[in-house]
């Protein structure tokens, strides 16, 4: 595996090795393995934790980190990003880790270097360490997820969240259920509804997912506050089953999820952002040491 597009992209061999090296990281058991190896963050897209969880994992693992100040960057003088991406390749990095809010611009990069491309998230399409990290805080709970029911609720459609997590969540054998306003919901042959109370009864996780504002056009509700009577994930709805809760982040605190679940013991937010640097060292781990 030389590049991470989508979860897709490796085997479920090369995922479960994934998981396993996450697992002893986040023990705390890791070496500098990546001392020498220089990684280059290119991201397009605001971002807090994702960009964050890469730097540090590469940082845990001896890595030198290079930011590409975007804002001021060749791309703001008519450069391609083809050829941003190349001329940054010709520098001799080991991985390049890119966002951007058009669907498919880390994998055109991937067909232009030799180092390898991460996808950090690439529009509306895909998000795959998000999911890793998602699967890896189910498994950590439940063990073995195989037969387990997950909700993802919200706004799907435009979701790279949603997208990586139908596909890897059901090659490990959860049901995915997708609860969405009918503006919000793909194409698909999984189980939907409207009403997340219709399902909350046979669910053993909810995955919340934030709004994603900036990628509508005229599909989406009055307001927030409209969308958060129908779709928030509240204390009232949950009561007092068994069901973890997860979400991407950042929460859009009482419209995703109420602050009385956020607060809960049964919200995994921050063990999620936990996770991540663990999967992260371990996707760098795989990328550019063991090959």
């Amino acid at each position: 595996m030389k590049h991470l597009i989508a979860t897709n992209d490796l085997t479920l061999q090369e995922i479960e090795s994934i998981l396993d090296d996450a697992k002893v990281f986040s023990d705390g058991r890791f070496d500098r393995i990546l001392k020498d190896k220089i990684i280059i963050t290119l991201f397009f897209e605001n971002s807090t934790r994702t960009r964050s969880s890469f730097e540090i994992a590469a940082k845990r693992l001896g890595a030198e980190i290079v930011h590409l100040d975007v804002a001021n960057s060749s791309t703001k003088k008519g450069e391609t990003l083809v050829d941003t991406a190349m001329n940054l390749d010709a520098m001799g990095p080991h991985a390049i880790i890119v966002r951007h809010q058009n669907s498919g611009v880390p994998k055109i990069l991937s067909n232009h270097t030799n180092a390898s491309i991460i996808n950090a998230g690439d529009g509306a399409h895909a998000h795959p360490t998000q999911a890793l990290l998602d699967l890896f805080t189910l498994k950590k709970h439940f063990g073995d997820v195989r037969g387990k029911k997950i909700a993802i609720v919200g706004d799907i459609k435009n979701s790279r969240v949603a997208n990586s997590n139908i596909d890897l969540l059901g090659r490990f054998g959860m049901e995915v259920i997708l609860v969405a306003p009918p503006q919000f919901l793909p194409k698909t042959d999984l189980k939907t509804t409207h009403f997340l109370s219709e399902v909350i009864d046979e669910v053993d996780a909810i995955m919340s997912l934030r709004t994603q504002t900036e990628r509508h056009s005229s599909q989406t509700y009055a307001s927030l506050k409209d969308y958060a009577s129908d779709f928030c994930i509240t204390s009232e709805i949950v009561r007092e089953r068994d069901i973890i809760l997860l979400h991407p982040g950042p929460v859009h605190r009482n419209i995703d999820i109420c602050d009385a679940l956020l607060a809960d013991k049964r919200c995994k937010v921050l063990e999620q952002v936990s996770n991540g640097v663990a999967i992260r060292m371990a996707v760098l781990k795989k990328l550019i040491y063991d090959v």
